[in-house]
């Protein structure tokens, strides 16, 4: 059966044999930068932007790549291109690019030190999980605020994109406590909600969208389509610090991210936000993106998931 392909370190290889060593940065310290970007009809949404956001991130680390911009988005597309001809013509793909810092040079010993220098860098791809959003689309998603704060922007920038993330599997851990189902949604150290794990916020008050300021979350580029649909639909949108009395107050809330695009949020610590249900402000934006993405959004995460929970069933 035809195997999905990744390219790592200069190879195009089968996924299986895309392989770290032990004494990579990235499992040794999790030192990497990362971009996660989406297909729809088994095309790149955005993949300059992301691409670029990546080279930003590489910049700020100091991580050295041999390729281009465009050496990698032809690489991409390249994989893209093979690998969506495995999976179901409904179904779409994450692509994923993550770069570390190398081989450890303790481990690797002083004749490692050239090797340690050059960065790892692999891209490769995954099938989209509908099944995940699923329920969440229809009923919304809890989110609980844990103990675990958000990493300050004096010890991390949050522009860089990074896997340094055990505190965020800690948090979700604290989160799963309250709810099985639950999302963590991180406070900064002064008590200003920042984001989820792997989107950013949103609520909703008076037809205006208000999110958190990107002074201490990662600026998304799916929260920049966001604000470009807002504008379309003749929403107000502003940037700014909330706290999580403001979000328990919103008329509705929700979260963009590369994967899903929209979910709704519909509880806060265990409070119902608005009515308690999707409100019709996400309902509006979700159309617009699907509209943009030229997918029903809806339809494509409903039939996936039942499609891929028919299939795991099937192969068990």
């Amino acid at each position: 059966m035809p195997e999905p392909l990744a390219y790592l370190n200069g190879k195009i290889t089968a996924i299986s044999q895309a392989t770290l060593p032990i004494f990579d940065m990235a499992i040794v310290a999790g030192a990497t930068v990362t971009e996660t970007t989406r297909t729809f009809r088994h095309q790149p949404f955005r993949l300059k932007e992301h691409i670029d956001r990546l080279f930003r991130s590489l910049k700020a680390v100091g991580f050295e790549l041999d390729l281009t911009r465009d050496s990698l988005q032809e690489l991409s597309q390249e994989i893209l291109e093979h690998n969506a001809r495995l999976i179901p013509a409904g179904h779409d793909l994450g692509l994923v690019h993550f770069v570390s810092a190398g081989q450890n040079l303790t481990y690797l010993g002083i004749a490692g030190q050239a090797t340690y220098r050059k960065p790892t860098v692999c891209v490769h791809t995954f099938p989209l999980p509908f099944e995940l959003w699923v329920e969440r689309l229809q009923q919304g998603q809890h989110l609980v605020t844990p103990s675990i704060r958000h990493v300050p922007p004096e010890c991390l920038d949050p522009k860089i994109k990074n896997r340094s993330r055990l505190h965020w599997w800690l948090a979700d851990e604290q989160a799963r406590m309250v709810d099985p189902k639950a999302v963590a949604l991180l406070l900064d150290q002064q008590g200003n909600v920042t984001e989820t794990s792997a989107a950013n916020l949103f609520i909703v008050r008076d037809r205006k969208l208000l999110t958190p300021s990107r002074g201490v979350t990662l600026g998304g580029i799916s929260q920049r389509v966001v604000a470009e649909l807002a504008e379309q639909l003749g929403l107000e949108y502003e940037e700014r610090d909330l706290q999580v009395y403001d979000v328990v107050n919103a008329d509705e809330a929700f979260t963009s991210c590369t994967t899903y695009c929209l979910l709704p949020v519909t509880k806060l610590n265990r409070q119902p936000i608005g009515s308690g249900v999707p409100g019709p402000i996400f309902h509006q934006l979700l159309s617009a993106w699907s509209q943009l993405a030229g997918v029903d959004l809806v339809e494509q995460i409903r039939r996936g998931a039942d499609e891929r929970i028919a299939e795991f069933h099937a192969n068990t």
